[in-house]
């Protein structure tokens, strides 16, 4: 897979990639990830890629110029799956929709910032819009950062263990259940004798049973769905 942000901040965006799962799946070869600066596409002498809003209003906006430059260079290099904008008005990030986006081969990642981009960008180049939840940050990087961990995280291979994203919490509509390590007995709270038994059936029965109890306790809201 190969992942383009744009971004006017590219250094917030780096360092999460070096280290621990996704700076593996890059080693690997399996994910791809480059960053392109916005100010670089700007024609401005100052690099200007925002400006005021047409019919006044406080916040800046991002320009359709650079962002139409940056993604035409993009899409003249390859084909991309879908070009996705990071807003807080998107549909809401949810475990299918990274699971979907985890089987694509290329998509582009637009950052907004400042009050957002001009919506001729949305209407023309965006695919996909995209909110990790019902409220604003500075800008769309930290909204990047969680859907690109979300779904690296799913291709085959990333992980050490390939079931082990299967059983994660939301992938069946349920909440996982309790998880227990060693030591099986600390000070007088002992781990469940049931995941103690070898019993695979049983113990399967016990964690489907508790991710039942625990989703209907927590998100009921899964269940009706």
């Amino acid at each position: 897979m190969r992942i383009d942000i744009i971004t006017v901040v590219p250094d917030l965006l780096k360092s999460p990639f070096e280290a621990s799962i996704m700076q593996r799946s890059i080693e690997k070869g399996l994910v791809e990830v480059h960053f392109h600066n916005l100010r670089d596409y700007s024609s401005n002498n100052y690099k200007q890629v925002d400006d005021y809003q047409f019919g006044g209003g406080a916040g800046m906006v991002l320009m359709i110029e650079p962002i139409d430059k940056c993604i035409s260079q993009l899409k003249s290099e390859r084909n991309y799956d879908d070009v996705v904008y990071m807003t807080p008005d998107g549909e809401t990030l949810n475990q299918g929709m990274a699971n979907s986006i985890s089987l694509q081969k290329n998509i582009i990642i637009l950052c907004g910032h400042y009050k957002g981009v001009d919506q001729r960008v949305r209407d023309q180049f965006i695919t996909k819009e995209i909110s990790i939840g019902d409220y604003v940050l500075s800008g769309g990087e930290l909204g990047a950062l969680i859907l690109c961990d979300a779904i690296i995280r799913l291709i085959p291979g990333v992980l050490g263990n390939e079931t082990s994203a299967l059983t994660d919490s939301f992938q069946d509509n349920l909440l996982a259940p309790p998880i227990y390590t060693r030591p099986a007995q600390y000070k007088d709270w002992d781990v469940p004798e049931i995941l103690l038994s070898g019993h695979t059936a049983k113990i399967e029965a016990w964690r489907e049973e508790k991710a039942f109890e625990h989703t209907n306790n927590r998100r009921p809201d899964l269940l009706d769905d």
